[in-house]
């Protein structure tokens, strides 16, 4: 029997439907463990979490370790030690983890420490908050042992102020200088485990946090259904609450792929002539195996590494 909630939910998923189109396969799949990731930095964290994945190790290791790769690489422009300042020229920091207990950890506007999102799972396992920002964030850093440097790299600073000349603040899609490492793992014995770190959007204002460090529009893991995570523009992630929204559309029975679309063309409702200007990107993962990815734009990429797929770089569907 249909009862008029259940007719409410089935309606509002043709809604969305509506804007989708015929993207291509409904679903990618691979057996346990396999590791995702977004753009083409994903390789290199990938590699690094395979590590944990291929000798039993879980999730949430191999999550946080593939995500310490592009923090700790000077010569990513939007992630950890190699980020873009904001206008001001300091590099500020955002991070989230979570594992397959619903436990979560995050930090943001974070100085002075190259891996955030181990600073973040230290919030998730030392403190009974899941957010901390800012000076509170550093203090508690230091206090666990997290070692103080210097972030602006003379790449990043020669940039900036290049940049000051016009200070025009325009992100351009697929330009790495304002995309985030996401990453989610399922482990040999079927646990799910995500994460997600940035230095957010290139000469943000002072204080700017994006969707990178929240729990449920960057990232959000459901150990019954599976675990999403996004890239590009936070600002609209955050109005969707976009991960979250991920997962609970596989929960009502869509693939991972179907529900990177449907997330996608919420965006599209919502902001219609925004959302042909910017970028946007889904990746999800379920408890079967099964990913899928979707995009606003063509040109966002994700890595993929199982034990059929060694560590290969796709390319999304896009909505135009």
């Amino acid at each position: 029997m249909t009862t008029r909630r259940k007719f409410i939910q089935l309606g509002a998923l043709a809604s969305l439907a509506s804007f989708t189109k015929a993207w291509g396969k409904p679903t990618s799949k691979v057996s346990k463990p396999v590791v995702i990731s977004t753009w083409n930095f994903g390789v290199g964290a990938n590699a690094e979490a395979w590590k944990i994945l291929s000798n039993n190790g879980r999730a949430l290791d191999a999550v946080e370790a593939g995500a310490r790769v592009p923090e700790g690489d000077p010569k990513e422009s939007s992630v950890g030690l190699g980020g873009l300042p904001d206008r001001d020229g300091r590099v500020t920091l955002d991070s989230c983890i979570m594992d397959e207990f619903a436990n979560c950890g995050a930090v943001a506007c974070l100085e002075h420490i190259v891996h955030p999102v181990s600073v973040a799972r230290k919030v998730m396992e030392k403190t009974p908050h899941v957010f901390l920002v800012g000076e509170g964030a550093l203090k508690f850093a230091l206090d666990q042992g997290f070692k103080k440097e210097k972030l602006l790299t003379k790449e990043s600073e020669k940039a900036w102020k290049e940049w000051l000349k016009t200070s025009q603040y325009k992100p351009i899609a697929n330009i790495e200088n304002h995309d985030t490492i996401g990453i989610v793992a399922l482990d040999a014995k079927q646990n799910l485990s995500g994460a997600c770190t940035t230095s957010g959007m290139a000469y943000k204002m002072r204080g700017r946090v994006g969707d990178s460090p929240i729990i449920g529009a960057a990232l959000y893991v459901d150990n019954e259904i599976g675990a999403a995570t996004s890239t590009g523009v936070g600002e609209e992630v955050i109005r969707i609450v976009g991960s979250h929204l991920v997962v609970e559309l596989m929960r009502q029975g869509n693939s991972p792929q179907q529900a990177c679309e449907l997330a996608v063309a919420r965006i599209v409702k919502n902001q219609p002539q925004k959302s042909k200007e910017i970028q946007v990107g889904f990746l999800a993962l379920n408890k079967n195996g099964e990913y899928g990815a979707f995009a606003l734009q063509k040109g966002f990429t994700y890595a993929v590494y199982s034990n059929e797929v060694a560590n290969k770089i796709f390319e999304a569907k896009s909505y135009y």
